[in-house]
């Protein structure tokens, strides 16, 4: 009976250290939103941060618009007509976050959960061994039935738009993604197939590998910056190759023309001297 109870004591000590355990586990784990979107110059420009255990583990900071088609009666009352419904993320949206090695998430609602932008990024190998990150699926929640920006729809309700097969961002590791120019994405909608067009502009994200808080790493610059760059760049350096063309030119043509005037007779400026010619 004494065995027993030693028994029972000594299992009952296991158990409370391995919930000890698991709740400091559950502690290391904790990780929290912050929704920065007031710090930014640009008032169209939203900055969220996922944070675990203090420290910065997912950034983004982009504008971001909606373009959500819905139907409504048309004035015959029999016939439906499509109508666009246009919306901006807020600065005053709720964040929530998850941070991995592998994957990561945010997602940003506002009104009453009314409206939800969910992002989902990975990280993978390619086959050159080379380590990189992208979006690999975007969806967005949103109630017809919220009367702000959907006026009179036709059987209001809730809908979900997502992507499909999704590689969008693709970024090398460690780097984080910059893009001035509007990147486009289109989502399916659960309302009949309908397309929900998310544009994203003055971006800045990463979702891996953080090294200092509230810091992103190295920019990767998007194609179409890089293209805007050299579009803006290549009438510089033409102009700078013409201008130098130019001077070589005519330093070739003056020095020419000295070599040309040393080597020419020099004629007699006294008149005398040509009858002795």
């Amino acid at each position: 009976m004494e065995r027993l109870r030693f028994s029972t004591l000594d299992s009952a000590g296991v158990l409370l250290r391995l919930f000890g355990i698991l709740a400091r586990l559950t502690v290391t784990a904790e990780q929290e939103g912050e929704n920065l979107s007031g710090l930014s110059t640009n008032p169209d420009k939203d900055i969220f941060v996922v944070r675990e255990n203090g420290t910065t583990c997912l950034m983004v900071e982009f504008a971001v618009r909606f373009t959500v088609p819905f139907d409504v009666l048309a004035i015959n009352g029999i016939d439906l007509i499509t109508e666009n419904a246009y919306l901006a993320l807020p600065s005053g949206a709720d964040i929530e976050g998850k941070c991995g090695s592998q994957d990561a998430d945010i997602h940003i609602s506002w009104k009453d959960k009314a409206y939800t932008l969910r992002i989902n990024f990975v990280k993978e190998t390619r086959d050159k061994g080379d380590e990189v990150w992208k979006i690999s699926k975007v969806q967005f929640v949103y109630d017809t039935s919220e009367k702000t920006h959907f006026i009179n729809p036709y059987n209001p309700g809730r809908h979900t738009a997502s992507s499909h097969g999704l590689s969008a961002l693709v970024t090398p590791a460690g780097r984080s993604y910059v893009c001035e120019a509007k990147q486009t994405l289109t989502l399916i909608s659960s309302d009949h197939q309908k397309g929900v067009t998310v544009a994203m502009s003055d971006i800045q994200i990463q979702p891996f590998d953080i090294s200092s808080d509230f810091m992103f790493s190295e920019a990767y610059k998007c194609i179409t910056d890089q293209r805007e760059q050299l579009e803006e760049t290549l009438p510089l350096i033409l102009g700078f190759i013409l201008g130098l063309i130019i001077v070589i030119t005519l330093s070739v043509y003056h020095f020419h023309l000295k070599l040309t005037t040393a080597t020419q007779p020099q004629l007699p400026r006294d008149r005398s001297m040509y009858k002795n010619m």
